[in-house]
């Protein structure tokens, strides 16, 4: 009998989750509106949900994970949209108080056919848009970041936190350059 997921190691997580690069599939974008649509139906209208990291940038390969943000405003409880998605089969990853990361479809059998990774925030703390935006809009920023991935892929392949610390920089700088851009162009994001 396999272990539950909530009983191994980070280590064996990594083993059973490895990083995957794949070519952009354009049925990522159907998966995200599918996603999107069942949230619309459980979260508060007041809800903004966006799909973000590289399965939203077109035409750079990505770990085959859509990455769906969900902003509420300051008012509403973060402790109650949780409870609404871990009953549309989110699970819980990690909790501070203002943000709630999930993941679903992972098994005790490796990656389900569709995976997410949803990220709970407050409204307006949503940086990830940002560089979500200047990748699409600039696809030689895209390449740059596409091959940075694919440097990294093999020698992170079982250590996502490595992965994701070794990006952190490129992400930063294009981040804030594109903030700034958007902000001296008073084009709100």
């Amino acid at each position: 009998m396999s272990k539950k997921l909530s009983e191994m190691s980070l280590e064996e997580l990594w083993q059973l989750f490895p990083i995957v690069l794949t070519e952009h599939q354009d049925c990522w974008a159907d998966w995200y509106a599918q996603e999107e649509g069942l949230l619309k139906r459980s979260l508060p209208r007041s809800a903004k949900i966006s799909h973000i990291g590289s399965t939203a940038i077109h035409a750079i390969r990505a770990k085959p994970i859509i990455d769906i943000l969900v902003e509420v405003p300051q008012a509403c409880s973060l402790w109650t949209v949780k409870d609404i998605l871990e009953n549309c089969g989110y699970l819980c990853m990690a909790q501070s108080a203002n943000r709630i990361s999930f993941n679903k479809g992972y098994t005790e059998n490796g990656f389900a056919e569709r995976v997410f990774h949803l990220h709970l925030r407050i409204m307006g703390d949503h940086d990830e848009i940002y560089f979500r935006d200047a990748l699409n809009e600039r696809p030689d920023i895209a390449s740059q970041y596409e091959a940075l991935k694919l440097s990294l892929w093999k020698k992170y392949e079982h250590d996502r936190d490595g992965y994701t610390h070794a990006k952190s920089d490129f992400i930063r700088k294009h981040t804030n350059a594109a903030k700034l851009r958007y902000k001296n162009g008073k084009e709100e994001r």
